[in-house]
């Protein structure tokens, strides 16, 4: 599989190295780099391409990395039934900065490109229906960054008693505990049945 990646990274870099910043292979897989604003020319080129073929959309994704000023990667799976292949494809974008949705290729792009709008904040622009769709109505805030707050935020739930939803501060359930990973077993005083064979 791996010359069959090494053969596709080399065609992608000699016919569109205008629209690729960089091809990788680790782990037995192809990650192509791109930018933003060549993303629909490169993947409708891996889509309708006939050595690539890559017409079926698997997933789209955000990566946080607070600590760069292009804060979230992008990422795009795409497989191709023809060539038995899977490409990854990787765009860097900041907090303000959105990235052309790929739904007008992939229509399927569509949920997943909300998701990564409702769990990230990355903004998406020529989205059909940009809205948030797995977090709570006014909802503030994205809970998969890597700062977003674990305490302080409001839960919504509805109360039988009132008979309306209502909203009340995050309560966590169980006491934060330290754990020493010990067996319970370690440093007792007495030996229980059967130690003694592993102590021997």
């Amino acid at each position: 599989m791996s010359q069959a990646l090494q053969e596709l990274a080399d065609y992608l870099s000699e016919t569109k190295r205008d629209l690729i910043d960089g091809v990788e292979i680790a782990f037995d897989e192809l990650t192509v780099l791109a930018q933003p604003a060549k993303l629909i020319d490169l993947i409708t080129f891996l889509r309708d391409d006939a050595r690539c073929k890559f017409v079926s959309f698997i997933d789209c994704c955000g990566v946080d990395w607070p600590g760069r000023p292009e804060r979230f990667d992008v990422v795009y799976h795409l497989l191709s039934p023809r060539q038995n292949m899977r490409i990854r494809l990787k765009v860097m974008t900041s907090e303000d900065a959105p990235v052309p949705s790929i739904t007008s290729v992939y229509p399927g792009a569509d949920w997943f490109e909300r998701e990564a709008y409702d769990l990230f904040g990355i903004l998406f622009t020529g989205h059909p229906d940009l809205r948030r769709i797995l977090t709570d109505y006014g909802f503030e805030g994205h809970p998969l960054r890597k700062d977003f707050p674990l305490t302080g935020f409001v839960e919504v739930r509805y109360d039988d008693q009132v008979k309306r939803v209502v909203y009340e501060p995050v309560e966590l359930k169980q006491e934060f505990r330290n754990f020493d990973f010990l067996s319970p077993w370690e440093g007792t005083e007495y030996v229980l049945p059967g130690d003694e064979k592993a102590k021997g």
